[in-house]
């Protein structure tokens, strides 16, 4: 199965669109007020419309209200939903659409209980652990933290980078890579040639096991 990529954190039509022009397979808007790569309601509409067929778009919450997001999913075509905050499993089901949970990876967490309480989600999103923030730090975490056969698709955030993606790759072995800082000129701003370089290093390494 070859590497899914999501980039996170598009604030221009132009990146989205270059972006999916690369090969991307999601990108996430924000829909969090506190994060410098949020996003409006308007701002989301025009990022989505401008883009191809067949690439996913995620929506970013972090404990926000039911009416909130209900208000989102009118608005803009969200096909998956990423929860970074506390949010229970009742609530990240309760809207009719597919979901990843965000769990901040942080000593003595146990990934596999984990797993088990969040069995109605369609992943788990690895990131690290930042009492500051909710994702987009560009921070990693210690890969030897996550346990070997987890039930449920990883996907691996926090830190990453052209530089490290192919390593993440070898030791972890997700389903897939999400980058935000990563691929970036400035926050919110992405860098065309840092993202066709991370996309390039997941196929890479994708073919060299195929092959």
């Amino acid at each position: 199965m070859r590497t899914r990529v999501k980039i996170c954190g598009f604030t221009r039509i132009e990146d989205a669109k270059a972006a999916a022009c690369l090969g991307v397979d999601a990108i996430g808007l924000v829909f969090y007020p506190s994060s410098p790569r949020h996003v409006d309601i308007a701002k989301a509409r025009s990022i989505v419309e401008a883009l191809p067929p067949f690439v996913t778009v995620v929506g970013l919450f972090v404990d926000e209200s039911p009416q909130r997001v209900v208000e989102v999913l009118q608005s803009v075509r969200i096909d998956l939903l990423q929860f970074h905050g506390d949010e229970s499993p009742d609530f990240c089901k309760a809207f009719g659409k597919p979901y990843i949970k965000a769990i901040r990876m942080k000593a003595g967490i146990d990934l596999l209980r984990i797993a088990s309480y969040y069995r109605s989600s369609s992943g788990l999103l690895l990131d690290a652990d930042d009492p500051q923030a909710k994702g987009g730090t560009g921070k990693g975490f210690d890969w030897a933290m996550i346990p070997l056969g987890c039930p449920l698709p990883v996907i691996l955030a926090g830190g990453l980078s052209p530089s490290n993606a192919r390593n993440a790759l070898c030791q972890v072995k997700p389903y897939g890579l999400d980058v935000s800082s990563g691929v970036e000129l400035a926050k919110g701003v992405k860098d065309a040639d840092k993202m066709a370089a991370f996309i390039n290093e997941v196929h890479s390494f994708d073919q060299s096991r195929f092959n």
